[in-house]
């Protein structure tokens, strides 16, 4: 299957299992406008349905991983909208459309890495924290600034900041809309780790090669768990364990990684 974005607001190149996925609007700090809304909802449902795919990298072209919604579109549409029903239609026209990348890359089965670096703001903050792993560069920088703007927050921040950082820190962030720099996001969980600017690109490379290399069913399983536990049971949990590693077991893989335990050597997992 290829891979494609429909739009020049993103790009997505698939090499070696691994599909690099980024938005493409430098010259707007790659904001979020209704085609990249489109694009992004587009590929990440590409790559859900592709098992030759392995793991997803995310970032920005240029300088910045993404500032948000682009706000001169917001001021156009402010300007040529003035009925307040169709005003509302259109945004949230836009936001679900927004939010159909985000429960694309919650539900696919393959891990995805968030490439950060420069401006991380608004819908940045959202979609880097719907990534599985979050590498930063030392030079990037973050606010979720939807208040600045007089609205809520939207892509799903909502529902992944309080559970990354525990809830009054969720509330600082969203009620005040403060900067903060990496250093701060991997205190407060919200990425994995910092990087030095020049070896961001050489540490996504090492960690979506391992991740490409890795057992897929296992990977897909442990993320679907990961992803449901703060709503299960915990007898729901042990039923939901116990069912994806009766399914793993099923698999080439398990049968690789015991043999390779056994033999005392590396085992080379082929996905299936």
């Amino acid at each position: 299957m290829s891979i494609t974005s429909p739009n020049d607001s993103m790009t997505v190149e698939v090499r070696d299992g691994i599909a690099d996925v980024r938005f493409n609007r430098p010259g707007a700090l790659n904001a979020l406008d209704e085609e990249m809304a489109d694009a992004i909802g587009a590929i990440t449902g590409a790559i859900r349905a592709d098992r030759s795919v392995r793991c997803m990298v995310l970032s920005g072209t240029g300088d910045h991983f993404m500032a948000g919604g682009d706000i001169k579109t917001f001021s156009e549409q402010l300007e040529n909208t003035p009925d307040r029903s169709q005003r509302r239609h259109y945004f949230q026209n836009l936001i679900d459309t927004f939010h159909v990348a985000t429960t694309n890359m919650r539900e696919m089965p393959q891990p995805i890495i968030g490439k950060v670096r420069g401006a991380v703001a608004g819908a940045g903050v959202s979609i880097m924290l719907t990534c599985d792993l979050v590498i930063a560069s030392d030079d990037a920088f973050f606010t979720l600034a939807y208040c600045h703007l007089g609205t809520s927050p939207d892509g799903g921040s909502t529902y992944f900041l309080p559970r990354a950082t525990g809830m009054k820190r969720a509330m600082e962030i969203a009620l005040l809309g403060d900067r903060f720099d990496a250093a701060t996001a991997e205190r407060w969980g919200l990425i994995n780790r910092v990087v030095a600017g020049d070896e961001l690109d050489t540490e996504v490379d090492i960690l979506a090669g391992r991740l490409a290399a890795g057992p897929a069913r296992a990977y897909a399983h442990t993320k679907a768990l990961l992803n449901q536990s703060p709503t299960a049971t915990l007898s729901q949990q042990l039923d939901a364990e116990s069912a994806g590693f009766g399914d793993c077991a099923t698999g080439d893989d398990f049968a690789e990684g015991v043999a390779a335990f056994v033999g005392k050597r590396k085992p080379e997992f082929k996905g299936d």
